[in-house]
């Protein structure tokens, strides 16, 4: 019996190719969006860990921590300095490192923040040391810059029409080691030196504060009037006082787990937000499965279109073959071997399929998180998991139904009737 269907599916091998094809596709479609789907959810819930509580002004929780976390581009409401300064005496805080933004380089962007920050992101550097001094600057490990190389930051991007500022070029001091956050594409700088490029120093924070936070609104503008002068070779001061300028965010780090419950609550006060970074990713994971459920109905749909197209070809394909299971019957060969027969070569042909579509799309879901770890920093972990051992389970079983069809077919074609044909 298998030697007489090795046989049948080499002399209709483009047939067979197209069946193959046809399964594979179907499968692949839905494979890569469950494995994208899970593969997201994987590499920004890893890359959330690293935070543990944000602060901001009040607004939209879910801006704060794209904006923070991940450094996704967008104007953040600014809170008041003070905030930063009872931060960084509050028992209940290991450490409190402000962080603005607004200015990048190469497409990288650059971020304000304190030499704690520095040292505690990836835990050591890969090469070099923590920024000291104004002049000085920190990169992330995908980040394509050498040690010594010069940064001259632009505000806002090259596509907006940014404006690249001449008061300062910062020089690559250090590069951390990986973080599989959207970090190792950042630009780290000390926070004072983008304070000052800004010309915002303690005594008038008040008068241009927005555009440490600003996503790069007023690229347009005539800023020179809020630059200031710098020396770059000013050793840092990281101690904060309560005219501070304003700030987007802080990321802290809280002593215990009880002390960052306790935080959140004290700085939940309309006046400024305070998130885990996780919980808001719960919210968006709601969203993210709504619309997975979407992408896996349009999967199954072209999976049932598929089947199908399938069962009409093989039905075709039956009447097509019916002198050829007419002389098999009249050779003495029993209906249940005629089922086996076509149940096989049929079913072999989808199971090929769907291992097939196994692979494409786990080839798709690796490309596509490629990409994006590309561009975001993030790393996006594509990988099966026992779950998807069911989703094969069910559509091999769903593959035995669609094959029994064509061989029910077959079993009930009486030898007479097949020659007369």
């Amino acid at each position: 019996m298998i030697r007489f269907i090795c046989a049948d599916l080499r002399r209709l091998w483009a047939g067979s190719l197209v069946i193959v094809l046809l399964v594979a596709f179907a499968t692949a479609l839905g494979v890569c969006v469950v494995l994208q789907e899970r593969a997201l959810r994987l590499g920004s819930a890893r890359a959330a860990d690293k935070f543990d509580l944000v602060i901001g002004a009040g607004g939209s929780e879910t801006q704060l921590v794209l904006s923070s976390v991940f450094l996704q581009p967008s104007p953040l409401p600014l809170m008041p300095g003070e905030v930063l300064a009872r931060l960084a005496v509050d028992p209940r805080v290991d450490w409190a490192a402000p962080i603005g933004f607004g200015d990048s380089f190469s497409g990288y962007p650059i971020v304000g923040t304190t030499t704690k920050m520095s040292n505690k992101l990836s835990g050591d550097f890969a090469e070099g040391k923590a920024f000291t001094h104004e002049a000085e600057a920190v990169i992330g490990s995908a980040v394509k810059l050498s040690l010594g190389d010069e940064i001259k930051p632009m505000h806002g991007s090259a596509e907006e029409g940014g404006e690249t500022h001449t008061e300062l070029a910062y020089h690559v001091v250090g590069r951390l080691r990986p973080t599989d956050t959207a970090w190792d594409r950042a630009i780290l700088v000390p926070i004072q030196a983008v304070w000052h490029i800004h010309g915002l120093d303690a005594e008038e924070h008040a008068e241009g504060a927005e555009e440490v936070g600003d996503d790069h609104d007023h690229a347009d503008d005539d800023s020179h009037d809020h630059h200031g002068k710098l020396d770059p070779e000013a050793v840092l001061k990281e101690t904060w006082a309560a005219d501070a300028p304003g700030l987007p965010a802080i990321l802290v780090k809280p002593k215990t787990i009880a002390d960052a419950y306790k935080l959140r609550q004290d700085y939940r006060n309309g006046n400024t937000i305070a998130v885990f970074p996780g919980e808001v990713l719960t919210n968006l994971y709601g969203t993210l499965g709504d619309a997975k459920q979407i992408l896996v109905a349009v999967a199954s749909g072209a999976q049932a279109l598929v089947a199908a197209s399938l069962v009409l070809v093989t039905v075709i394909h039956i009447g097509q073959r019916r002198r050829q299971i007419g002389a098999l019957r009249a050779f003495g060969a029993p209906r249940g071997a005629i089922f086996g027969i076509v149940f096989l070569e049929f079913f072999f042909l989808v199971a090929v399929g769907i291992a097939l579509g196994f692979a494409l799309g786990f080839a798709a879901a690796l490309t596509l998180s490629g990409m994006f770890s590309e561009t975001s920093g993030i790393a996006m972990p594509v990988g099966f998991a026992r779950e998807d051992a069911g989703l094969m389970g069910v559509l091999l079983a769903f593959a035995g139904v669609l094959a029994a069809l064509p061989a029910v077919l077959a079993y009930r074609q009486s030898p007479a009737q097949a020659l007369r044909a």
